[in-house]
């Protein structure tokens, strides 16, 4: 399994990162502890994990992931063969804290009660899970309104942020720190005041990225290469839409769209896309789950690529993926169906 340098840090994390958002919903503990076992079996050396899941987050739910890989800790031992990173709600969770945004204070709240559920000393990697101020990322983004926001208040709860996480850092509750869901201003304010008063250093950026959305492509792509701050790609299936599961209405039993009883990735455009890739993927002969994360692989801006799994089988054929070269031919067909359908989600 390849390893990729974790941003500035000493830190090298395999190309594939571990999810685990169902683990408490859709899986039991047991389910949880299989795929830990199968992934440190493939060579994974990289775990992503949040406080709020499992997902649909809820007050029933929240923690039950972090308590599950606490409990494989606990049984095996095996703490130091992973790489660990989890988060903090970044906004206002009305189950969470008095309903209250991130800040130094909530920080060590939070990062205080997951060391308690993972059964650990440390946090590898932790992240602000979304911006406190708001997120292009989860409904589509066309409601987000940054016109409306207070430059100087989000700039002094990026350094109260910061400097609560300094602090962590230099307890040794944390190693280093993330952002997630992130835009290219936001982790260039991260990056100036963490320069200007030696805090922590943004080592990575954890946003979505698969064949039908790319928006990283463009100034994150620039960003990342010159600060070093490397995408942890979620969601590179596309919430399982480019495993084809999904087309033509289907919603099979047990899949997320199932679970959920919703699905926000869905427009107009998603299924002709899909079936465009898919067609790709036959055409070469590829499986199409492999060729969609293999895809997110072959960025150089790609750090890791997190990906989850309902079961063993498809957790096997996802981590396959890291061995999935994909030729000239099928990128260029590629980015021919991109520039058709250049947003589907």
């Amino acid at each position: 399994m390849k390893l990729n340098p974790l941003g500035r840090t000493d830190l090298r994390v395999t190309e594939i990162c571990l999810g685990t958002m169902t683990w408490g919903s859709q899986n039991t503990e047991e389910q949880g502890h299989a795929q830990i076992d199968m992934a440190l079996e493939s060579g994974l050396n990289f775990m992503d994990t949040a406080e709020i899941y499992a997902v649909p987050r809820s007050p029933e739910t929240s923690g039950r992931t972090e308590e599950i890989i606490g409990t494989w800790f606990k049984k095996t031992g095996k703490r130091d063969q992973w790489i660990l990173a989890s988060k903090i709600a970044g906004g206002p969770v009305d189950f969470m804290r008095d309903n209250s945004r991130a800040s130094a204070r909530t920080i060590r709240i939070a990062v205080d009660d997951s060391l308690k559920r993972l059964q650990t000393d440390y946090i590898d990697l932790y992240q602000i899970h979304w911006a406190s101020r708001g997120s292009y990322n989860f409904d589509g983004s066309w409601n987000y309104a940054p016109h409306t926001q207070d430059t100087a208040d989000v700039l002094a709860n990026i350094e109260d942020m910061l400097e609560g996480l300094g602090a962590l850092v230099k307890e040794g509750k944390i190693r280093h720190v993330g952002v997630s869901n992130e835009t290219t201003w936001g982790i260039a304010q991260w990056l100036r005041i963490a320069e200007a008063r030696g805090l922590p250093r943004v080592a990575s950026v954890q946003n979505e990225y698969s064949l039908l959305r790319r928006q990283f492509d463009l100034d994150m792509a620039e960003l990342s290469h010159h600060e070093q701050v490397g995408l942890l790609a979620y969601s590179p299936l596309a919430g399982g839409l480019l495993t084809g599961k999904y087309q033509g209405g289907a919603v099979p039993p047990g899949s997320r769209g199932d679970y959920q009883k919703a699905f926000w990735r869905y427009n107009q455009h998603s299924e002709a896309a899909v079936a465009a890739y898919l067609a790709i993927a036959a055409k070469h002969g590829l499986d199409p789950a492999q060729m969609a994360i293999a895809f997110t692989l072959t960025k150089p801006f790609t750090t890791a690529s997190i990906i989850g799994a309902t079961n063993t089988d498809q957790l096997a054929l996802a981590i396959g993926a890291a061995d999935v070269r994909l030729s000239p031919e099928v990128l260029g067909e590629i980015d021919a169906v991109h520039r058709q359908f250049p947003r589907t989600i």
